[in-house]
């Protein structure tokens, strides 16, 4: 990933092999899939690092849920990574239904006769740009940043 201007959002959608990631200055609220993080022993290290290279000023996290809302033993595992991610880093971290995202992605993935190469044609970046469109687009959030 190469680093960005300061000012920038990370959005993650959290796997439990791949982390999805995707980033937008703010202001611009068009979040762009840009990397895919092995799930690993050097997860959180691979994150700090994104954070720093992009200058982020606040991660948003996809937060898994059944179609009623309710949580999961996903949902679970989310809040648990993010908990630990959360003690490692001095960015505020924030949550975002992720319904249908991956869904999302893979839909407009499979419209292409040839997916784009890269982080673009990854399901899990593709899903955390739309983690991170959602998040962006509520008016509430946009006020978090002014």
């Amino acid at each position: 990933m190469s680093a960005t201007s300061d000012n920038t959002v990370i959005g993650l959608d959290i796997g439990d092999a791949r982390i999805g990631v995707a980033r937008a200055a703010l202001g611009s609220f068009f979040p762009a899939p840009c990397d895919v993080i092995l799930n690993d022993d050097r997860v959180y290290d691979r994150l700090k690092e994104c954070i720093s290279t992009n200058k982020a000023v606040a991660l948003v996290v996809g937060l898994p849920r059944n179609l009623s809302g309710d949580d999961t033993a996903q949902t679970t595992q989310v809040r648990s990574f993010t908990s630990t991610l959360e003690q490692r880093l001095t960015v505020p971290i924030y949550f975002q239904d992720e319904a249908g995202t991956t869904k999302r992605a893979e839909q407009e993935l499979n419209s292409h006769k040839r997916p784009p190469k890269g982080p673009a044609g990854s399901v899990d970046a593709l899903a955390a740009a739309y983690i991170l469109e959602d998040f962006l687009q509520q008016e509430a959030n946009r006020e978090l940043f002014t």
